[in-house]
Formats: structure tokens, C-alpha cells, sequence
């Protein structure tokens, strides 16, 4: 038999600073043969990523393999020297990272980015340069490849530079691709294209894949076998149909019970009904947007990002907006928010309307309607401490001052189920989930009626995710909070959301109660977002459900 194109044996990686050792991998053993796909599953410190730079011969100076050894198509390269790697990386191992827009360089046209890969694998001089940039873009699936190669990765969605840095990967002609979390950012429908895409491709060339993933959902459909990680050290590893259904270890039953691809598929529970006479606090009607755009060789001069959006949201529910990017979403925030004028339509807040408010007469009402931001980090001032973070509206709008400043911290960290000793840490200093946290304890500071939440666990690990839900479920039903929740997973939204919006090109397709929504749509893209929701493969092929698994979050609500 062939040896494994990937054979790592009992390896140790260990990180110095400070005089103190971190070990980071701890007696991993894994072998990946040629054509087949393995997924790492773990959360952040689980040592994925560890790993992977091991592979690639990319670990940093404080890092070194300690012990064990690792094996590329039969070389040994446990302490290779650079020039050996160099060999090695884009030829028999090739990467795919997280973030396009990290990974590409900003200021080169695509075509040029192709043709360097290429230039590293078949020589700087060669006469099919030109055309195998074009044979690449297209084999990824990129239409009108030659006006693909002239633009700049900003002119490119998401899906498209993703899409590139598949090309660069395939330049190379590799044995064998690792995808860091090449999905994580993309709605679920780009997410399946995309993946079912790398598979294709994987499969026309027989090359092996390892995928780097946080999402068991894309682990059980697209894996052969499925490692997981925890601490550094493997815990699982086997078919998915044995990790997944069957799972061994207490750590894997927690990583499934906190996922909410894998909740149970019943529709939530009868949200609470509004009074006679009520209105619902947050109302757009017949809301329409559009914004001007530079004109390229007679197209249109302005993109309609919103027609006719009507919706309600009302205390104590969420309604959930869903779609993917360009669909409007965050269109519709921002309007909601005040931060933009309607071209047509009206904006209430609680009955009141608000769409012709300027700055000044909008800004008391921004008491009683907060947003939550997509990423924790970003929305944190680096330079602020939690405590400052967290009671910044409440010096803002001169509510409190002195020692009730430092109650109402106290009681807000409280509430987000935070200790009360990281009100002196900074966010460098606290994970992606207490990031998090501090973000909606200073949403909740100025105890609005009114939460908008966007994108609220999409940078979370799944098991964090559960967390930051059961939290979101646990602060509504406590004080009556109205959400409007935008999402691109629908397995997020299935738990949390009452009533579900479906967006597609800024027009309404869909829009009920979760139940009828998720459970019996009526639209053919409903039901498309619906069969994209990674799982559902695994579930159909292993012929069991494993979309029906109990999940915390449903015991939660039937308590309630």
C-alpha cells in the first residue's frame, strides 16, 4: 500500500515566552491518504491552527516541534530546513486561509496574484502564463475570467475572492489542500457552492483534503474522517457517521449539544401575544432604498438595496432577517438605527414616526434602541477597559456619575453572566465569547426596549455560540427585550426566532412565524437557504437525523 500522503506520529509542539513552556499539541497522531478529506473540528486554543502552521512549516520562532514526527509524502520534515519547505509548500501542500481579504494583497489585480502562484510552482518565465491565469479563474467556478483577472479583490463579493484563493491553491497542481476555515464568513449559500466546489475539484485532481472547521455540520458532510481537538490533544477520530451519531468522548457530546446546526428541528414555542390596542415597537412600512453608483458602460446609476420592506417587531420577540450579502440586511438596520433616510416608506418606533428626525430629535431614542455588533473586537475600543466600555452610554446620556457608575457596571456584568473582577481587563485580555458579552451588557446599559442584533455569533466557536443564544433566550424572556435579529444561519435563527423576514436582491420573499417559515416554506430560495444549512447531508447519508439532536437551547424555552 501507498504510504499516507500526510503521516503526523505522536507530535509535540511547544511555545516559549516569559521562561515558561505552553504546549500547544500534545501526542497528536493523524494520517491523511491521497484522495481522501479529513476535517479538524475544535474551538480557538484547541491547537488547529497549530497544527496547521506545523504542516506548512510555518511555526513561529517561540515555536518547535518538541517531539514526534511528521511525515509529507514520505519525507520527513520534522526539522526540514527552509529551503526543504519551500519545496514542499504550493507543490505538495497548498493553503487556502480564513480571510480573502487579509490574504490578497489590495493593491494587485487578481490576474497578477493567479500568476505569481504560478510563476512559484512552474518558473518565473513561461509562455501559458496568461492563459492558465484564465484556465484557473475559470475552473473555480468565476465567470467572465478575463474581466476577473483585471479587477481588484475589493471589486470581488466575498464568495469570488474565496474563489481566488482556491485558484492560487490549485496553481501549484498540489497533492493535497488545507482549508483554514475557508467559509466561516460567507452566508450558507456560498458557503455550500464554495464547498461543494473545492470538492469537485479535490476529487477531479484525486487530491486529499484537510478541512479546518468549527462547524461539525460541515465536518459530517464533507469528511471522510473527522478529527477532533481539545487542549491540544485529539479526543476523537474516526468516520462521521462513528464521531457524530456515536459520539465517545464527553467533549464531542458538547460540542454537538452546544451546536445549533444541530438542534431539534420543532418550531419555538408561541411567542407572547401583543395586548389589544398595542403597536409594535420597531415598524417599517413600504420602506425603499437606493444609492448611487458609478455608471460603467451604460449600466445603471443607482442599486436598489431595499423595495417595499414592510416588518414589525414586537416586545418580547425576535423577528429574524435573513438573506444573503447584497439582500439588504443591514440596509434595513441602519434605517431602523436613524442612520439613513428612507427614499420612500416610513419608519415608527413605537408608534412614533421617526423618519424625518433629524440627528438631534433622534438621538433620545437611541436610549431605547441599542445594536449588537457582528464582531466583538471591532466594536470594543482597544484602548478602553470593560468597565469603561460598559457604562460609556451612561456618561454619554449623563445618567449615572460616581460610586452608581460603579454599581451599575456591577450589575450589568451580572447580568451577562460575567465576573465582576474583568470590569479592570481590557479586550485583548478576554476571549471572542466575554468580548461578546461586554458588547451586550453595554447594549443593555441604558435598558432599551430594542435590540438589533447583527450577526451576533457568526465570529463565535460553536460551543461559545450555544452560550452567547442560551444568554440572548434568557435576557429576553427576563426583560421582555424586542430583537430584530439579522442572520445568514439558519440554524442560529431557528432558535431564537418568532417571527422569520426572508430578504433576497432587497425585496420580502418570505415572512411569518418561524414555525411556518422554517418548517413549511413557500418560496423556492426559502427552501434553498433551508437545504444549505451544513448537516443535512451527513443526516440524509448516514440515514438518520442528525438535525433532531436536543439541544440547550430548546430546553431552555420549554422551562420558560
Amino acid at each position: 500500500m501507498n504510504p499516507p500522503l500526510i503521516d503526523v506520529r505522536n507530535l509535540n509542539v511547544t511555545y516559549r515566552a516569559g521562561g515558561q513552556a505552553t504546549h500547544a499539541v500534545r501526542e497528536l497522531s493523524l494520517s491523511v491518504a491521497q484522495g481522501q478529506t479529513l476535517a479538524i473540528v475544535g474551538e480557538s486554543g484547541s491547537g488547529k491552527t497549530t497544527l496547521a502552521s506545523a504542516l506548512f512549516g510555518l511555526l513561529p520562532s517561540n515555536a518547535q516541534v518538541s517531539a514526534g514526527e511528521l511525515l509529507i509524502a514520505g519525507q520527513n520534515l520534522t526539522h526540514a530546513s527552509e529551503r526543504t519547505w519551500r519545496a514542499v509548500r504550493g507543490r505538495t501542500l497548498a493553503l487556502v486561509p480564513q480571510d480573502p481579504m487579509v490574504s490578497l494583497n489590495p493593491t494587485q489585480r487578481i490576474g497578477r496574484q493567479v500568476a505569481e502562484s504560478l510563476a512559484q510552482a512552474h518558473g518565473r518565465r513561461y509562455p501559458g502564463v496568461h492563459a492558465d491565469v484564465l484556465e484557473l479563474l475559470a475552473e473555480v467556478g468565476l465567470d467572465s475570467p478575463a474581466l476577473r483577472a483585471r479587477q481588484y479583490p475589493h471589486e470581488l463579493s466575498g464568495g469570488m475572492r474565496q474563489r481566488v484563493l482556491i485558484a492560487i491553491a490549485l496553481a501549484g497542481n498540489p497533492r493535497a489542500i488545507v482549508a483554514d476555515e475557508p467559509t466561516s464568513a460567507l452566508d450558507v449559500t456560498v458557503q455550500r457552492r464554495i464547498l461543494d466546489h473545492l470538492e469537485q475539484r479535490v476529487q477531479a485532481r484525486g487530491i486529499s483534503l484537510v478541512i479546518i472547521t468549527h462547524d461539525l455540520g460541515v465536518a459530517a458532510d464533507r469528511a471522510d474522517r473527522v478529527l477532533v481537538m481539545k487542549a491540544g490533544e485529539a479526543v476523537e477520530y474516526g468516520a462521521p457517521a462513528q464521531v457524530l451519531a456515536t459520539p465517545a468522548h464527553p467533549y464531542t457530546r458538547q460540542l454537538l449539544a452546544a451546536a445549533p446546526a444541530f438542534a431539534e428541528t420543532a418550531p419555538p414555542p408561541v411567542a407572547p401575544t401583543a395586548a389589544a390596542g398595542s403597536v409594535p415597537l420597531l415598524a417599517l412600512d413600504g420602506i425603499s432604498k437606493a444609492y448611487r453608483v458609478p455608471a460603467v458602460q451604460g449600466s445603471a446609476s443607482h442599486f436598489q438595496a431595499l423595495q417595499a420592506l414592510s416588518l414589525q417587531a414586537w416586545a418580547g420577540q425576535t423577528l429574524a432577517i435573513v438573506g444573503e450579502s447584497g439582500s439588504g440586511k443591514s440596509t434595513a438596520l441602519r434605517l431602523a438605527l436613524g442612520l439613513e433616510k428612507p427614499d420612500q416608506g416610513r419608519v415608527r418606533f413605537a408608534g412614533q414616526d421617526v423618519t424625518d428626525l433629524s440627528w438631534s430629535q433622534f438621538r433620545p431614542l437611541r436610549e431605547r434602541m441599542q445594536l449588537v455588533q457582528q464582531n466583538p473586537f471591532a466594536a470594543l475600543d482597544p484602548r478602553f477597559t470593560v468597565f469603561q466600555s460598559v457604562v460609556e452610554p451612561l456618561v454619554s446620556f449623563k445618567r449615572l456619575k460616581g460610586a452608581a457608575l460603579a454599581q451599575a457596571a456591577q450589575r450589568l456584568m451580572e447580568q451577562v453572566q460575567l465576573p465582576a473582577s474583568y470590569l479592570d481587563r481590557l479586550p485583548r485580555e478576554l476571549s471572542g465569547g466575554q468580548r461578546q458579552r461586554v458588547a451586550i451588557a453595554r447594549a443593555l446599559a441604558l435598558q432599551p426596549q430594542l435590540l438589533l442584533l447583527d450577526e451576533p455569533v457568526s465570529a463565535l466557536d460553536v460551543s461559545v455560540q450555544g452560550q452567547i443564544l442560551a444568554l440572548l433566550a434568557q435576557l429576553q424572556a427576563e426583560l421582555g427585550l424586542a430583537y430584530v435579529l439579522v442572520s445568514h444561519d439558519l440554524a442560529v435563527v431557528r432558535s431564537l426566532a418568532h417571527q422569520v423576514l426572508v430578504l433576497r436582491q432587497g425585496q420580502v420573499v418570505e415572512y411569518g412565524a418561524a414555525g411556518q417559515v422554517l418548517g413549511q416554506p413557500h418560496s423556492a430560495y426559502t427552501r434553498e437557504l433551508l437545504g444549505a444549512i451544513p448537516g443535512q447531508r451527513a443526516a440524509a447519508r448516514n440515514g438518520e437525523q442528525l438535525l433532531e439532536r436536543p439541544a440547550p437551547m430548546a430546553a431552555l424555552r420549554r422551562a420558560q
